[in-house]
């Protein structure tokens, strides 16, 4: 009987993987396809100048910073939890000016690929000072973040000589022979804002400028940070990657037959061929691992194909880096600054029914690539037979999610320790009682909608997606205002 039932339980994961391979080949070629199409259209209609995306360079004025007052902003004082905050710093006036740089999610992209398409919506269209670098789209969140530090300040990108032994790849990567941003630093700080685990890549990169972790910059800071927005943030990972494929047990390797082991294939295959057609529209991020055809040869194929090499043997890629147990071990090193100011707005499309069941709050609501992964979620139960993933773990806390996240995970940082924070409510604009905004301190909003609504099409939020975006570009422009008082 035993040996029937799991005879049984494996026909039905079988068929899962089948099922969750189709329906995310397929959503991902329609729009990779749809949006060559739509661009070799539009280059018979149009000139190359035209046609061609390019990313702005964002420059101060150099008397910006001469002549400008300084101001003072004070902390208030949080009950939320025993952090220490304190005084919160100084701010140059005029910094409402300053760049607003999105980082998208995994499998995400910026502004320089897929032609046409907007990760973010055309939302970076609002504002002339918003940059949407494009990092790759499954490397890993440390990797990630280097990349974007030397978007915007430009040079050579430089992974760690440790690392790069560590893992088997490249020290160096991409030059960005002019930065987006080469006045960025404490005077010219800028607002991030991540989208999934653009999150986390933010936040470790405040982290590592905080550390000075950038050799040749000896001047970073955390205060070349000003604001932190988290939009759908895995700030705490998710229990989804554990029916992707990554193990339970350890959070990092993955099973020997998942969805992950048909992506990590199709992604080897994708490097290997290294079609400059193809990567002028989407790259997964692994330039750094020598995997072309006329790099890496037959042999070096057939290496990281059987697990010999590449990114994927190491787990130095994004998804271990989602699981529950890795997003602890990340946590532990990141820290809240209290002169920065930090927003939250988590997404949740489940409900409760009946009082008894957590479960999607309607078929039509979510996006058909997130139901069945969502139903999902709803359902794990960490197994029994192994040590739970932080203590004080409980299933039910996991329950509600937006198809690809958790939503406690995207509230807050709260694993290992709960970080300070404060409910705003859905009303994204109250702040009751006269309250200030304050650095320091995680303001947070539960959105109703699912992992993408706010992101690809615009016209599936409709004014949500205005109203959303609006408000964070509010904060980072006008709201987030130091208080004036004398030294």
């Amino acid at each position: 009987m035993g040996m029937m039932r799991r005879v049984f339980f494996d026909f039905i994961y079988v068929i899962e993987v089948f099922v969750s391979t189709i329906v995310h080949a397929t959503y991902g070629l329609n729009l990779f396809l749809t949006v060559v199409w739509v661009d070799l259209m539009s280059g018979f209609m149009s000139s190359p100048q035209q046609s061609a995306r390019v990313s702005p360079v964002i420059e101060t004025g150099a008397t910006e910073t001469d002549d400008r007052e300084v101001s003072n902003c004070v902390m208030l004082s949080s009950k939320s939890d025993d952090h220490s905050l304190g005084y919160a710093g100084a701010f140059m006036e005029g910094h409402e000016t300053a760049p607003i740089v999105l980082v998208h999610g995994i499998f995400g992209f910026g502004s320089q690929k897929m032609g046409h398409l907007s990760y973010w919506g055309g939302a970076e269209k609002q504002d002339d000072r918003i940059l949407a670098p494009d990092l790759g789209a499954l490397s890993s969140i440390h990797d990630r973040a280097c990349e974007l530090f030397y978007y915007l300040k430009g040079g050579t990108v430089d992974y760690g000589a440790e690392r790069s032994q560590k893992y088997g790849h490249s020290r160096f990567g991409h030059t960005y022979h002019q930065g987006h941003y080469p006045e960025w630093d404490s005077k010219h700080p800028v607002h991030l804002v991540g989208h999934s685990t653009g999150a986390q890549v933010i936040r470790l990169l405040q982290n590592m400028l905080a550390d000075k972790c950038f050799p040749g910059h000896d001047s970073t800071s955390a205060d070349w940070v000003l604001s932190v927005t988290s939009l759908s943030g895995a700030l705490n990972g998710t229990t989804r990657v554990y029916y992707d494929g990554i193990r339970a047990e350890d959070g990092k390797s993955m099973k020997s037959f998942s969805l992950l082991q048909v992506l990590r294939v199709g992604v080897l295959l994708y490097e290997w061929l290294d079609i400059p057609f193809l990567k002028r529209y989407y790259d997964f991020g692994f330039d750094h691992y020598n995997l072309q055809w006329h790099k890496a040869g037959i042999t070096g194929l057939l290496d990281t194909l059987f697990n010999r090499s590449g990114p994927f043997v190491h787990d130095n890629w994004v998804l271990p880096d989602l699981s529950i147990q890795s997003s602890v071990e990340l946590n532990k090193k990141l820290r809240t600054f209290d002169k920065t100011f930090y927003f939250s707005y988590a997404t949740k499309g489940t409900k409760r029914w009946f009082s008894l069941w957590t479960l999607p709050g309607s078929i039509f609501s979510t996006h058909p690539l997130l139901f069945i992964r969502s139903l999902q979620i709803c359902l794990w139960r960490h197994p029994e037979d192994l040590p739970l993933p932080y203590e004080g773990y409980r299933d039910e806390d996991w329950q509600d999610n937006d198809g690809a996240l958790n939503t406690i995970s995207q509230l807050y940082p709260c694993l290992p320790c709960v970080h300070s924070n404060c409910e705003l409510g859905a009303d994204l604009n109250d702040l009751k009682d006269g309250r200030v905004l304050q650095p320091g301190i995680w303001y947070y909003s539960t959105l109703v909608a699912d992992h993408i609504y706010f992101i690809i099409n615009r016209e599936r939020a409709g004014v949500h997606f205005d109203v959303l975006y609006d408000n964070i570009f509010q904060r980072c422009r006008k709201q987030i205002k130091p208080s004036l008082i004398s030294s």
